[in-house]
């Protein structure tokens, strides 16, 4: 599927992204960014071995939450100033 090679592609994103975050996010925002991040394609993957639409679209609205929290995470790195705006913009 489509939207699950953006998802890992936005897993790779995240990894290269928070390796040049300070050690005081190491166990704080980077854990909550790389863990939204894998969390969004894992769920679509799950999803589609389900064998109905119902939860199907159950692990696909997961995905979604996941990825509106990983926005706000980056948003938060953003604020602080770990990622430059052109990086936060893409």
């Amino acid at each position: 599927m489509k939207i699950w090679k953006e998802g890992m592609n936005l897993v790779q994103d995240t990894y290269k992204m928070v390796r040049t975050f300070p050690n005081i996010e190491k166990f704080n925002l980077v854990t909550q960014l790389i863990r939204c991040a894998v969390s969004i394609p894992s769920n679509i993957a799950e999803g589609t071995s389900k064998k109905t639409d119902k939860h199907f679209s159950q692990f696909l609205d997961n995905s979604l939450g996941s990825a509106f929290e990983w926005e706000t995470q980056l948003i938060v790195a953003y604020n602080e100033n770990y990622i430059n705006e052109i990086n936060f913009r893409n």
